[in-house]
C-alpha cells in the first residue's frame, strides 16, 4: 500500500510543477501541497506494512499525542526555525533601499558610463560589472527594479536592442546574486541546512570554494554573450549613452562607492554578523551622504521608511518562506513513500548528478523542479534521501537553476516580467537570449562543482 501512497505523491509533486509552471501564488501552492503531503503522510501508516514502518522511524508516531507533536513540528515549530532568514532578508532589503536613497548606486552606474563613452560593447560589459558588484549586497524586486529604470535606458540609448538590454541586465543580477550573503546563505541554504547547523560551512568556506568562481563564470557568460548577440544583431550604434533626465542628481561622495560591497567582506574576511554588515555600511552610507541632517527625528523616520519600504519589497518573499519549511518539514515524513517509488531510479553519484541537472537545466525554468523556488524543493527532499550526499555539494547542485535560471532568466521571476512589460519586450524574444544563458552558464557551473565540491569527508554530512 505504501508504493500506492507513494503515486499519489509523484502525482501531487506534478501537479504543483504544473501550479509553478502557471505562475499563481506560490505560497498558496505550497501550503495545500504541504498539507496534502502531511495528511498522505500519516495516514498512510495506517494502511503500510509493518517492515515499512520499522524501516522508517520518522514514520514511527505514538497515539494521538505523537500526531500532534507532529502536526507541531510541521506547522509551528518548521516555520519558527526560519526567523534568522526572515531577520537578514528584511535588513538586507533596508541595506538596498539605502544604497538608492543616498544614489550611491546610481553614482556607479553614471561612472560606468562615462568611462564606457560611445564605445557599446565596453559600456555593456563595464555595466555588467557594476550591476554584479551592486547586487552582491542588493536583493529584492524593489532595488532590481530601481537600478533598471537607470540601466535599461541607458543601454537602449546606445542603440542595443531592447531584449538584448533586458537579457545582459537581468544576466548581471543573477551573476552577483551568487556571492549575496542573504540570497545565498541566509536564504537558499536554509533549504539544505538549519541556521546552526554545520558552522564549519561557513559563507566564506563557500565563497573561496565556489562562490566566486560561480560568479566570474556567470559574468563572462553574460559578457561574451551580449557581445555575441550584439554583433548579430547589426545594430546601429551611433550616439554615446545619457543617463535618462530624471536620474540625474548629485553624486554620492567616492568614499561611499566601496559601502556595498562592505557586508560582504566582513562576512567573508572576518565571519562576521551579516546583519551588522549591513547596519554599519547602511548607516555609514546615510551620514556620509549628507542623508541625517535633518535633526533626530527626521533621521529616525527616514531610516523607518527605508525599513517598511524594504520589508514592502520583500513581502511577497517573506509569505512563501514562511510556508516553504512547512512544506520541507512534510517532505521528510513523505520521503519514505517517495524512495519507495523513485529510489531506483534516483542517481546516487555525485558526477553522474552533476551530468543530469546541466542536461535538465531547462526544468529551472517556470518554477519548475530544479529550482529551489519552486517545486525543487520536493525534488531536494527526494534526493536527500535516495542518496547521501554532503551538504555544499547539495547547496551547490541546487543553487545554480535557482540563481541562473529561476533569478537571472525566466519570466516567471518578478522583476523580469517587470522588466519585459517596461521595455515592451516580448517574452519569446527574451527567452531566445535567457535559454542559451541559462544552459551554457549551467553546465560550466556544473563543471566547477564536480571538480570543487565532490568526494567530500564524512564531516559534511548532514
Amino acid at each position: 500500500m505504501e508504493f500506492v501512497i507513494g503515486i499519489i505523491l509523484v502525482l501531487t509533486f506534478f501537479a504543483l510543477a504544473y501550479y509553478c509552471i502557471k505562475g499563481y501564488n506560490l505560497m498558496i501552492g505550497f501550503l495545500v501541497v504541504a498539507t496534502a503531503w502531511t495528511v498522505l503522510s500519516l495516514a498512510g501508516t495506517l494502511v503500510a506494512s509493518q517492515e515499512f514502518i520499522a524501516e522508517n522511524s520518522v514514520l514511527q508516531f505514538d497515539g494521538l499525542k505523537g500526531l500532534i507533536a507532529v502536526l507541531n513540528n510541521i506547522y509551528q515549530s518548521a516555520p519558527e526555525g526560519w526567523g534568522t532568514t526572515l531577520v537578514n532578508v528584511c535588513w538586507g532589503a533596508w541595506f538596498g533601499r539605502v544604497l538608492m536613497e543616498t544614489g550611491i548606486a546610481a553614482t556607479l552606474i553614471r561612472k560606468t558610463v562615462e568611462l564606457g563613452g560611445d564605445r557599446p560593447a565596453i559600456t555593456v560589459i563595464l555595466l555588467n560589472i557594476v550591476t554584479a558588484f551592486i547586487f552582491t549586497a542588493m536583493m529584492g524586486a524593489g532595488p532590481v527594479i530601481a537600478i533598471g529604470v537607470i540601466v535599461l535606458p541607458i543601454l537602449m540609448s546606445l542603440g542595443i536592442p531592447k531584449p538584448i538590454a533586458m537579457f545582459t541586465f537581468m544576466g548581471a543580477v543573477s551573476a552577483g546574486m551568487y556571492l549575496n550573503p542573504v540570497l545565498q546563505w541566509s536564504q537558499l541554504r536554509a533549504f539544505i541546512l538549519a541556521a546552526d547547523e554545520m558552522p564549519d560551512f561557513t559563507f566564506s568556506w563557500y565563497a573561496s570554494h565556489w562562490g566566486y568562481f560561480a560568479l566570474g563564470i556567470s559574468l563572462v557568460v553574460v559578457c561574451v554573450l551580449a557581445v555575441v548577440y550584439l554583433k548579430a544583431s547589426k545594430a546601429s550604434h551611433a550616439w554615446a549613452a545619457q543617463a535618462p533626465a530624471n536620474t540625474a542628481s548629485t553624486d554620492a561622495p567616492a568614499i561611499a562607492l566601496i559601502l556595498p560591497i562592505v557586508p560582504v567582506v566582513l562576512k567573508i574576511a572576518l565571519d562576521f554578523s551579516v546583519i551588522g554588515g549591513f547596519v554599519i555600511a547602511g548607516f555609514l552610507a546615510l551620514f556620509i551622504c549628507g542623508k541625517m541632517k535633518g535633526g533626530f527625528v527626521a533621521s529616525c523616520q527616514l531610516v523607518n521608511k527605508l525599513y517598511y519600504d524594504g520589508v514592502v519589497d520583500t513581502a511577497p518573499l517573506i509569505g512563501f518562506l514562511l510556508t516553504l519549511p512547512m512544506f520541507n518539514t512534510c517532505a521528510s515524513y513523505a520521503a519514505p513513500y517517495f524512495k519507495e517509488v523513485l529510489g531506483s531510479f534516483m542517481p546516487t553519484n555525485e558526477y553522474i548528478i552533476c551530468a543530469v541537472f546541466a542536461v535538465l537545466s531547462i526544468l529551472g525554468f517556470f518554477r519548475g523542479p530544479l529550482t529551489l523556488y519552486g517545486c525543487g524543493a520536493a525534488t531536494l527532499g527526494v534526493l536527500s534521501t535516495v542518496g547521501h550526499f554532503s551538504a555544499p555539494f547539495l547547496f551547490c547542485v541546487f543553487t545554480i537553476p535557482s540563481t541562473t535560471v529561476n533569478v537571472g532568466s525566466c519570466i516567471t521571476q518578478s522583476w523580469i516580467a517587470w522588466g519585459l512589460a517596461y521595455t515592451k519586450v516580448e517574452s519569446k524574444d527574451f527567452l531566445k537570449l535567457s535559454i542559451p544563458f541559462a544552459y551554457i552558464t549551467s553546465i560550466l557551473l556544473y563543471i566547477l562543482t564536480a571538480f570543487t565540491v565532490t568526494g567530500l569527508g564524512p564531516e559534511w554530512f548532514a
